[in-house]
């Protein structure tokens, strides 16, 4: 099993849901976050005083798929939260030792 941990441009979600449901995911988490990276955060303009805003939201998707799902799963992400520009965000991939549904006690791919 690989845990995917993604960061994403928040108005990409639904796009990125989608392509993943396409491929065969099941489930994932969803948090927002936020970050700096390349993009170094900008200058925003506020009531006539400008400030900077050094960290940018951003949406963290984590999930859990059997290891001949992981590539198909990072490419949908990959494409589907891509526009080009500076900030689309990462995708890791981690091994998973166990998983375990509370419900049930299913235990690793049952789980998931």
């Amino acid at each position: 099993m690989k845990l995917v941990i993604a960061t994403i441009k928040p108005f990409k979600l639904e796009e990125v849901r989608e392509a993943l449901t396409t491929v065969g995911v099941r489930g994932m988490m969803v948090s927002d976050v936020k970050g700096f990276g390349a993009q170094s955060g900008h200058t925003e303009i506020y009531r006539g005083a400008e400030y900077e805003v050094n960290f940018v939201p951003k949406l963290r998707l984590e999930l859990v798929v059997p290891d001949t799902l992981a590539d198909a799963a990072v490419e949908a992400i990959e494409t589907s939260a891509r526009t080009g520009r500076i900030g689309d965000g990462k995708v890791f991939v981690l091994d998973v030792n166990r998983a375990v549904r509370v419900r049930t006690g299913e235990l690793d791919l049952e789980a998931i």
